[in-house]
């Protein structure tokens, strides 16, 4: 391809901007980057062909200012990736407004699928099984007898919700009105949206989501799903494909639900419909994400489809991608996030320097990230430093492939999650694929190792000292030193830095 072909400008940011820029420099399509002034040295601007600063750290999330660099830029089309403004019903009309093309859904299912309550009704409407709840906004106060009739726990949940924010577990009846309350202010906080409404909780329930990709005609294709019920703080921290356990009819059962709401919406671009799963095989629709997906490595990993190449290719109308018409799901790919948190401190956010990076490699392996030795990690956006995504023949192999990258994994300069993920792995319940949404709440990991002292450091170092002066005087060889190579001392450096 020549670069005649549509320049696409990627708003956003880290891995995925990493990731999109990646497929477009494969399809020969020039593309933008944008930052903030906290990323001016950010690793995603190398990836593109123009950069175009945004200014204020906080304008990833302004319309106007992704506007203005898009029209500077002369970009045709807008990727949004995930986050920041990738749901934003009005960026993606905005785009549209522009004569660009938004590499995602029409603006109408964005906002569709983005008030809870609408996309209940449209699942509903589509013949999706939903969980029971209120169909209508809870009013300012609650009458008694509502309180009465509600099987509990229930959840409320906020109607402009996401990401796990504006939702409250209410246990008893007299825990509903200020769990209402404070479900209330944090959607006005975090969407500026208070409406609430009242959902069945399912206990002891897994998450799985269906991945799909519309032509915005009623064409759908269903490319598997995914497991995603290792969650804190309903988080998602692991994810794997295929979801371990399924029949085949309960398969087909939610592959069906998928692309009938996927048909029924005239869906266009990615998404992921996601379901909650009970302890008797039953599906319940949760909601749409109108996006691509962090966990979407696991998907291409098993089918082979390069999701973001289909997605920029079925936007752009530069043709359907052979692959969406002779995969396979082969195998199993099982992706661990790995966070910049501390878990010895309640999983508190780590900022700082890496100060050494070491990303893991060999058969299998894929590592999703934009770090680099130097960078600095800042309070400003996501926790998310990497994604390590490991594939196997099955399931066991694809586990204690992804044990060995973790354990290749070395970040220097903050805590990080990946000790504590390699402990989930190993956990029977895990190992066994008998996980829940809840089952981070009692698990239990071994407490960290203490740290060795200074004085056993120092002594270890003397010892490898000692041992380098001998070993050529042993040998026969000249008594001239070798000094130690660049991954030692960086090593060493390391060591050191945590006494």
């Amino acid at each position: 391809m020549t670069h005649l072909q549509p320049k696409v400008l990627v708003a956003n940011r880290g891995e995925i901007a990493v990731r999109i820029f990646r497929a477009c420099r494969e399809l020969g399509l020039p593309s933008v980057a944008v930052y903030t002034d906290v990323d001016q040295n950010a690793l995603h601007l190398r990836y593109a062909d123009e950069v175009v600063p945004l200014g204020d750290r906080q304008n990833y999330l302004s319309i106007p200012a992704v506007m203005a660099a898009a029209r500077a830029a002369h970009a045709a089309a807008v990727h949004p990736g995930y986050g920041f403004l990738a749901e934003n019903a009005a960026f993606a009309q905005a785009v549209e407004d522009a004569g660009m093309i938004f590499i995602g859904p029409r603006p109408q299912t964005i906002a569709l699928m983005g008030d809870k309550l609408a996309s209940r009704q449209a699942a509903q409407a589509a013949g999706l099984p939903i969980l029971p709840g209120s169909d209508r906004p809870l009013p300012p106060q609650v009458p008694l007898h509502m309180a009465a009739q509600v099987a509990y726990p229930v959840l409320v949940k906020a109607a402009a919700g996401g990401g796990g924010r504006g939702i409250r577990l209410v246990r008893s009846p007299e825990e509903l009105e200020p769990m209402i309350a404070a479900a209330r202010q944090e959607a006005l906080s975090a969407f500026g949206d208070d409406t609430v409404y009242l959902e069945s909780m399912v206990q002891q329930a897994r998450h799985i989501e269906v991945q799909i990709l519309g032509e915005g005609s009623g064409c759908v294709t269903v490319l598997g799903e995914r497991e995603c019920s290792i969650q804190r703080r309903r988080q998602k921290l692991i994810e794997e494909a295929p979801a371990p356990g399924l029949t085949p009819v309960m398969l087909e059962q939610i592959h069906t639900a998928a692309m009938r709401l996927g048909c029924h919406l005239q869906y266009r671009g990615l998404g992921t419909v996601e379901f909650l799963l009970d302890p008797h095989g039953h599906f319940h629709f949760i909601e749409v994400n109108p996006r691509i997906q962090v966990e979407h490595p696991v998907t291409e990993m098993v089918t082979g489809v390069d999701l973001v190449q289909a997605q920029l290719l079925l936007a752009l109308n530069l043709g359907r991608p052979p692959a969406l018409d002779a995969f396979e799901q082969r195998g199993c790919a099982i992706e661990a996030r790995i966070l910049a948190e501390d878990p010895a401190l309640d999983f508190l956010p780590a900022v700082g320097e890496i100060t050494y990076l070491k990303e893991p490699g060999g058969p299998g392996v894929r590592v999703d990230s934009a770090l680099f030795q130097g960078m600095q990690v800042t309070a400003d956006y996501d926790s998310l430093l990497a994604k390590v995504i490991a594939w196997g023949p099955d399931r066991p192999s694809a586990i204690r492939r992804l044990r060995r990258a973790l354990g290749e994994l070395q970040i220097g300069g903050l805590p990080t999650s990946a000790g504590w993920i390699l402990q989930i792995l190993d956990s029977p319940a895990f190992q066994e694929g008998r996980v829940t949404t809840t089952y981070l709440d009692s698990f239990q990991p071994a407490p960290a190792e203490p740290e060795p002292t200074l004085e056993r450091e120092l002594a270890l170092a003397a010892a490898l000292v000692a041992h380098r002066a001998r070993a050529p005087l042993a040998a026969g060889a000249s008594t001239a030193a070798v000094g130690p190579s660049r991954w030692q001392l960086a090593a060493w450096q390391e060591q050191m830095s945590r006494i």
